[in-house]
């Protein structure tokens, strides 16, 4: 009776188990469809983020040996900070040299002709001065002349007026047949010759008039102002050659500033090409270095590529669903940093990119998949923060180029799967490494004590047998009980290797090259990283 009884509620048992076995695999299934399908579509937050920086790629002005090069890739740099050093002392000087003899050659010729118009102007002051003192001289003259014939008019005059009266008494006597015509015949030519010197005295004295206003006025005519007008003629030539000459020294230190200054600009030219100094244009750090000390470089070679840290940005990607909540000047947070979450600004959202704008940058954008774009966020300026665990194990890149951060849009709230994941794997490695602890710390007295009772003989064993177990024993107690809690319960260090298999972190993201991280030791997720390090503490 008992097992009829029984045997009709197996069947119902067991329907019942696979009914229930049943429903939880369709919720764990739905809850891992849900999971994957709808933060992808309704998602606030991306951690396919990764912080970028732009590269200036800096190149050899001239060809020449490198000198120096006093940094390595890694190296932070300032402003101004000296980068490498080209010398280059196999340089052409034909050129300069001759400029320089047409500088010499042309300085020489305007002081042979600045001396000449020197002394030119020398010697016109000296005719000045002899043409000055011989035009007092004459002018002196001319005016004596000119009196002495103003009074030899004046006598000339009274004579003939002598000579005139006389001639009328005779012609009167003549017609009065008082005295002969041939008396009045010499009368009258006494008469006409006192004339003929008054108009000779006359004539005389315009000339002197004359002369003396020209010599008043430089104008030098008549025999007596032949010699002066000969210096001042001669004057006159040499202050014409001392305006040429003026002209042509004008002419001359206008070729020697000319020349002067092409030799200047060649020299210029020689100084850089024979050696010259890269220095960082502005504050970042060395991404890598493509030169060596004695390399010979020609002109256009790279040397260095230095990243700007101070226009660092993070490249985040969203889909097109979750992208449509977001626009130029949107809000976002920015999570993942050392100093802890930033906020940020949305600067630009790319459909795409390509590997020429790649090359511009610290690190190539990450690969997107089908209808998702690039959001491109800026963060806020913030005061430098002391360097945590996690940021101290990238030593060469102080703006954090590389680093793998998450983005969260503004009064956001529905994290995507990733983080899902992640979250879940930091709360199981969590939950793991405090369960060992208490393990440990559970297991110490009954080690202890299983320690003690190992090092105690037996009471009925011989005394020949328990004399040689006890020096050993007693020897190293302190060794067996460190060594077995070891075996027994699983490291801290273990729990946290074997966490990966519990919050997957990059199995469906594709890393950016880690470019920086060449330059120093550090995992290729920094967060995940840090969870280990908590997860050890």
């Amino acid at each position: 009776m008992t097992q009829s009884s029984s045997s009709p509620q197996a069947p119902h048992r067991h329907r019942g188990l696979v009914r229930l076995s049943s429903v939880g695999l369709a919720s764990v299934l739905a809850l891992l469809i849900g999971t994957s399908v709808l933060p992808p579509l309704v998602a606030d937050q991306s951690d396919r983020a990764v912080v970028n920086a732009p590269v200036a790629l800096l190149t050899a002005p001239i060809s020449g040996d490198v000198a120096a090069i006093p940094v390595k890739p890694g190296d932070s740099v300032g402003p101004g900070a000296l980068l490498a050093r080209i010398a280059n002392p196999r340089v052409d000087r034909t050129t300069a040299i001759q400029l320089d003899s047409k500088v010499t050659d042309l300085r020489e010729r305007s002081l042979a002709a600045e001396r000449k118009r020197l002394s030119n102007l020398a010697y016109l002051e000296s005719l000045d001065t002899a043409i000055k003192l011989q035009s007092e001289g004459i002018a002196q003259m001319f005016r004596s002349e000119i009196e002495a014939l103003k009074a030899k008019i004046a006598s000339a005059q009274a004579s003939a007026e002598e000579k005139k009266v006389l001639m009328d008494r005779q012609v009167s006597m003549v017609s009065r047949n008082v005295a002969s015509p041939d008396m009045v015949k010499s009368t009258s030519q006494a008469y006409a010759a006192a004339q003929q010197e008054q108009k000779a005295a006359e004539a005389r004295l315009v000339q002197k008039t004359g002369q003396l206003d020209g010599l008043l006025r430089k104008v030098y005519a008549g025999d007596d102002l032949s010699g002066l007008a000969e210096i001042t003629q001669k004057r006159m030539a040499i202050f014409y050659d001392a305006q040429r000459l003026q002209i042509e020294e004008t002419e001359l230190k206008a070729a020697l500033a000319e020349q002067q200054r092409l030799l200047a600009r060649e020299n210029t030219r020689i100084d850089s090409l024979s050696g010259t100094e890269i220095r960082a244009p502005g504050g970042g750090f060395v991404l890598n270095v493509g030169a060596s000390v004695g390399r010979h470089v020609t002109a256009g070679d790279s040397l260095a590529a230095l990243v700007d840290c101070g226009q660092s940005f993070v490249v985040a990607i969203f889909s097109y669903r979750q992208g449509q909540n977001l626009q130029v000047g949107s809000r976002v947070t920015i999570d993942g940093e050392p100093s802890g979450p930033r906020p940020g600004t949305v600067t630009e959202i790319l459909p795409k990119t390509s590997d020429k704008a790649d090359a511009g940058y610290a690190v190539p954008f990450p690969q997107t998949e089908r209808r998702e774009l690039y959001v491109l966020v800026k963060p806020d300026p913030a005061p430098s923060a002391p360097a945590t665990e996690a940021g101290s194990a990238i030593t060469a890149n102080s703006c954090g180029v590389g680093r793998w951060v998450s983005v969260t849009r503004e009064a956001g709230w529905v994290p995507s799967t990733s983080m899902l994941w992640r979250s879940a794997g930091d709360h199981a490695a969590s939950l793991v490494t405090r369960a060992g602890t208490l393990v440990t710390a559970a297991l110490k007295p009954l080690t202890a004590e299983t320690a003690v009772a190992a090092t105690e003989p037996a009471p009925d064993a011989p005394a020949d047998i328990q004399a040689p177990q006890q020096a050993p024993a007693m020897a190293a107690p302190q060794v067996q009980a460190t060594q077995v809690p070891a075996t027994q319960v699983p490291a801290p260090e273990t729990t946290a290797s074997t966490r990966p298999a519990l919050a997957p972190r990059a199995d469906a993201m594709p890393l950016p090259p880690q470019r920086p991280q060449e330059f120093g030791p550090g995992p290729a997720d920094p967060k995940r990283g840090r969870r280990e390090q908590r997860a050890e503490r």
